[in-house]
């Protein structure tokens, strides 16, 4: 077979945009140069939030470009979604050092999909094959305690798994569309006691005096963002998390996204008092942000949740992933559905440690997801 070269590129940017749109999926939201470009740009996913740029781009004899792995050396474990921090703190215990590590994902964004893009008509075994030995040995090289792979495809995570990483598991919880045809035919699905309770959260909404609109990202001119921001901004402060994005990274996605983006705005007398930001793909919705100036009775649960259904089922969306944790979406329907991410740890002690662990919350992130479905307000089709 002909050998490939590797390199490692230290921003998205850097990357020809024809390579991108030529190794990417089709019309995914967070899977191509604008977003990465702009989330580095921005420092949304800049060294000053903990975020290195160390993109390994696989090119073949004739220099073309045949593979990608959007990566970063981390400094923290801030928006990767790969739930370690228990993992950095027996290291310290321990004496030794876990920062930096290497991820291979999307910032900030929990959300599943191919994290080793592929050019068409390249050989895919070979290069991903390529790709992992090359970044496991750059690891050891560089002196980096792991390497992680956030929520890749299943077929990727059977092969990093054949490659030695380990296997973690999680629980997020996902809309399906059953086949409904609208929001009445959804609700339609559930007893009689909890659809009339969905039906009061969302008449509760209208008795607050709030009016809901839906716009996409090319229908918000640029003055809009900064209080829309402010929304966001405040909520995360209000608990002490850290507000990631800024008002200019919300605008510039917005412009380069379009209909790509879907916003849900909540106002009173014509102010916007809450936003619930969305992007989309095909066929997928992605629930990101969330953010209120007030507390408004089951507001939160009409702008992230039922206005999100309602988008999937005028649209023709069938999957609605509204963001990580939060159980309380079962009782609206939102099915629980196991999700993985990849470890390499360079100690093999520690590998070894770590790999028991991962056994053991595997059975008891199983046995969750099943006492959850259980509490779904519907019965699941076969």
């Amino acid at each position: 077979m002909p050998s490939l070269s590797i390199a490692t590129v230290s921003a998205a940017r850097r990357i020809e945009r024809r390579d991108w749109e030529r190794l990417a999926p089709d019309g995914h939201p967070f899977l191509n140069a604008d977003f990465f470009s702009l989330m580095e740009q921005h420092e949304t996913a800049g060294p000053a939030c903990g975020w290195h740029a160390d993109h390994r781009v696989a090119t073949n004899p004739d220099g073309a470009v045949v593979g990608l792995v959007p990566t970063y050396i981390k400094s923290n474990s801030h928006g990767d979604f790969v739930r370690d921090w228990s993992w950095a703190a027996a290291y310290q215990q321990l004496g030794k050092t876990y920062y930096p590590k290497l991820l291979s994902g999307v910032p900030h964004t929990p959300a599943s999909g191919p994290r080793f893009l592929v050019a068409p008509g390249a050989d895919s075994d070979q290069v991903r094959r390529c790709l992992i030995e090359h970044i496991k040995a750059s690891v050891a090289e560089s002196d980096y305690s792991s390497w992680h792979v956030g929520l890749p495809t299943d077929a990727e995570v059977e092969l990093l798994r054949s490659h030695g990483l380990l296997v973690s598991h999680d629980v997020q919880f996902h809309w399906r569309d059953h086949g409904y045809g609208d929001f009445d035919g959804y609700l339609a699905a559930f007893p009689s006691a909890k659809r009339r309770k969905v039906m009061a959260e969302r008449r509760r909404v209208g008795e607050n005096g709030l009016t809901i609109e839906v716009r996409h990202g090319n229908e918000i001119a640029p003055e809009e963002w900064p209080a829309l921001y402010q929304l966001y901004a405040t909520t995360f402060d209000k608990y002490g998390n850290y507000a990631a994005f800024s008002a200019a990274c919300f605008a510039d996605l917005a412009a380069a996204f379009g209909r790509r983006m879907v916003i849900f705005i909540a106002r009173q007398q014509g102010a916007p008092v809450a936003i619930s930001l969305c992007f989309r793909s095909n066929d997928t919705l992605y629930g990101r942000y969330w953010g209120t100036s007030g507390n408004f009775h089951s507001l939160h649960f009409e702008l992230c949740f039922y206005q999100g259904i309602a988008y999937c089922l005028r649209e023709g969306l069938k999957t609605f992933e509204p963001g990580a944790g939060g159980e309380h979406k079962v009782a609206r329907g939102f099915e629980p559905t196991i999700v993985r991410s990849c470890h390499w740890i360079e100690d093999a002690r520690m590998r070894h440690l770590i790999g028991q662990f991962l056994e053991r919350n595997r059975l008891a992130v199983m046995a969750y997801a099943e006492e959850a479905a259980m509490h779904l307000p519907f019965t699941l089709p076969r």
